[in-house]
């Protein structure tokens, strides 16, 4: 049977076998990238992410997905630095978390928190040194603030030669090719990946993994978004899924429906997707005037 299907292709012209040569290669890096797929989403297990360390610093633990993140490290046994500008829902922050977590599971470990409010991060260097804890990793979203607190803990990290990096990317920046309305934010962002991924590159052999996971829309109150559906995760289910990446891929979309979405925006034309985020994006802001106009009647 081989030997006549042997014959038989030795039998066509050149530029079809070339043809079916190439027809076969796409099919199979098709299926190679699938398998992939189902495997990083599905069956590949999350690191330990105590290896990096002890203590995780958290920017922005108040609301959203830097909450669910603090809550969910908490749940890992990892101590916490809560870092943000409102001390009194720092407090609550940090409350709601010994509550739920006062007690460990295993009598071996404790957990302690401490919440910080800084507006100056000089302050938060000098707290870094008179400390001395193992603050792991980072979870930030704005630009000075990413980069300012980065460079106070890499040089603790490059010394101790381990470490992890966190920073919140988005689809706005990355995933399609512009957000008309949002310039500033998508703006932004795509600095924070461009910034995730230089590190990436200067700190990898230094122990450091640096990641910017780029989540589409997540239910939190700045996407103005309620409820959560199967493509719009909440907080918890975003961030559940997001520490099961920390450590693999440089650029990554933990939750794996967003994934999908970005297979089918990679496929689409980019005027195509233009023309529909203005109009989806003018929607929105009508939609805010209408509210704005009906509360000053």
């Amino acid at each position: 049977m081989a030997d006549c299907i042997l014959e038989q292709l030795k039998s066509q012209p050149a530029w079809l076998l070339v043809f079916l040569s190439l027809g076969f290669l796409s099919i199979l890096k098709l299926s190679l990238s699938i398998l992939k797929w189902v495997y990083v989403n599905f069956l590949r297990p999350g690191k330990n992410l105590k290896k990096y360390g002890s203590w995780a610093l958290i920017t922005g633990p108040t609301d959203g997905i830097g909450k669910a993140f603090a809550f969910q490290l908490a749940r890992k046994g990892l101590n916490l630095v809560l870092v943000g500008r409102n001390p009194d829902k720092l407090k609550d922050v940090s409350e709601s978390i010994q509550s739920k977590y006062g007690r460990p599971r295993s009598r071996m470990w404790w957990w302690t928190f401490l919440a910080i409010w800084t507006r100056e991060f000089p302050g938060l260097r000098k707290l870094l040194k008179v400390d001395d804890k193992l603050l792991s990793d980072l979870i930030k979203v704005n630009v000075e603030g990413t980069t300012k607190v980065t460079q106070a803990v890499l040089p603790g990290m490059v010394k101790r030669k381990k470490g992890a990096i966190v920073n919140i990317g988005s689809g706005a920046a990355i995933v399609i090719p512009s957000d008309p309305l949002y310039s500033v934010y998508a703006a932004t962002k795509a600095y924070v990946d461009q910034f995730s991924r230089c590190l990436y590159v200067e700190y990898k052999k230094s122990g450091i993994d640096v990641q910017c996971q780029v989540p589409l829309y997540v239910a939190t109150k700045m996407a103005s978004i309620r409820r959560s559906s199967f493509f719009v995760p909440s907080t918890d289910g975003y961030a559940r899924a997001a520490l099961r990446w920390i450590g693999y891929e440089p650029r990554c979309t933990p939750y794996w429906p967003h994934s999908l979405l970005w297979a089918l925006a990679s496929s689409l034309p980019e005027s195509a997707i233009d023309a529909w985020r203005l109009k989806f994006c003018l929607g929105i802001r009508k939609r805010g005037q209408l509210k704005d106009s009906r509360k000053k009647e």
